[in-house]
């Protein structure tokens, strides 16, 4: 069973959609028990930095979430949810992030033509080969919603996209992966990342 969590702000239910399409188990929870008997966990994030933290914090989710990841257990992060496993952001400067990466989500240098916040298609670019990227081909569209962005790194970055500037539209480091892009909005390109997310977590 995937644990979508649930903290009150995210774009649960059309994840939980693309999974039932999927025909895979996942369950929208904020239940702390029922995250930590979970095979994986998905966060889905929709919002800003701090107030994603601060109703983590208050439903008190942070552990059971930190110490689902460091136990190994497969995570999922989505938008928002790949930004909160850094430890801070400019979005928020305030608010510590969950930490699980040193490092800082920035705003995307907009140039005067671009639209803020960056929302629509865009390609992606692969860097590494990943099962988690089984399938998908180099410059695949994925469905965009942000204005803030992690850099390039050699450690971490899966994939990069640009706009503006480069930046890394997902991630992986061992059991931990996660996306800028919605997977859950980018057709069957996206139903493709969450089926096999879904194959390595079991």
């Amino acid at each position: 069973m995937i644990a979508v969590v649930d903290y009150g702000l995210g774009n649960l239910k059309s994840v939980h959609k693309a999974f039932k399409l999927l025909n895979i188990d996942s369950v929208i929870t904020n239940n702390p028990d029922k995250i930590m008997d979970a095979n994986s966990i998905v966060f889905p994030g929709v919002g800003s930095f701090g107030d994603c933290m601060k109703e983590l914090d208050r439903r008190k989710l942070i552990k059971p979430i930190t110490d689902s990841i460091k136990s190994g257990k497969f995570f999922l992060g989505i938008c928002l949810g790949l930004q909160i496993l850094f430890s801070k952001s400019e979005e928020s400067p305030e608010v510590p992030g969950l930490g699980i990466f040193d490092g800082s989500i920035d705003k995307i240098n907009f140039d005067k033509k671009l639209k803020i916040p960056h929302m629509g298609w865009n390609k992606i670019f692969i860097e590494k080969k990943s099962e988690f990227l089984q399938g998908i081909n180099n410059e695949s569209w994925m469905y965009f919603v942000h204005s803030f962005k992690f850099k390039i790194d050699q450690t971490l970055t899966l994939t990069k996209s640009e706009y503006g500037q480069e930046f890394s539209s997902s991630i992986n480091k061992e059991n931990i992966f996660a996306t800028q892009f919605h997977p859950e909005k980018s057709s069957s390109i996206g139903l493709k990342v969450l089926d096999n997310f879904s194959k390595l977590s079991n």
